[in-house]
């Protein structure tokens, strides 16, 4: 396999009374290099400032820094801070993550490890990305995207995404589709949590199978996804 990028990224749930619960969700610039025009979850790449405020911290320090990276990430990106005590009372300038933690604490446990996916193809970059769930806070302000990575930020269920791309409203890579397929089975962010711990995080790496009717681009199936095929040629890849 070629070298990857260490990325995380942040599925952040709000649940809601006799209704699906939603999911917050980006749309990344058409211009960027990767995923471009694609709805994707607020993330990124673990940058060394990651690294170094996961000193300190129990978990393992790849596992912190990851944490800590999709933390950053849904701050910079729409503008809503999960994991910090007490909750900052104003996002609006977009301060980042160090300056906000003069005035608060990190609470890593806020963020539930839900996956991990490292594609092996041909294009130029590779993410290693690992997914985090998170139930929205209290009080959390409506998302703003930043108008550079992400020019939009919206609330939908995992279903209506799911709906909009097979209209040809958006566009979704695969590891997106695969994990909204997912949770689009859940009734609330407990059962969301509930799945998670029923699959233990390792590492998916998509590949093919040559089948009677085509290439398809495959997952393992004993991870939790309830669809783990598609078709080669109508997989988006990033």
């Amino acid at each position: 396999m070629s070298d990857a990028i260490p990325a995380a990224t942040l599925i952040l749930m709000r649940d809601r009374a006799d209704a699906a619960p939603e999911i917050l969700m980006v749309e990344r610039a058409a211009t960027l290099a990767f995923a471009g025009g694609a709805l994707v979850f607020p993330g990124g790449r673990i940058d060394p400032a990651d690294r170094a405020l996961a000193d300190g911290h129990d978990l393992p320090a790849d596992e912190a820094a990851a944490r800590i990276a999709a933390i950053r990430e849904t701050i910079e990106e729409v503008g809503i801070a999960v994991g910090l005590h007490p909750a900052p009372a104003d996002l609006s300038g977009r301060p980042t993550l160090a300056a906000l933690l003069g005035a608060a604490t990190l609470d890593l446990a806020a963020l539930i490890p839900f996956a991990r996916w490292r594609p092996d193809h041909a294009l130029a970059r590779i993410f290693d990305t690992r997914f985090y769930l998170a139930c929205l806070p209290a009080n959390a302000p409506p998302p703003e995207p930043d108008g550079a990575e992400t020019v939009r930020a919206f609330w939908t269920t995992a279903q209506a995404a799911l709906d909009d791309a097979d209209a040809g409203r958006a566009t979704l890579i695969y590891p997106t589709r695969r994990t909204l397929e997912r949770l689009a089975r859940f009734g609330n962010f407990a059962d969301a949590a509930v799945d998670a711990a029923r699959y233990p995080v390792r590492t998916i790496t998509p590949f093919v199978d040559h089948r009677p009717d085509g290439p398809w681009l495959c997952i393992p199936q004993d991870c939790g996804y309830p669809v783990t095929a598609e078709p080669l040629a109508a997989a988006a890849r990033g």
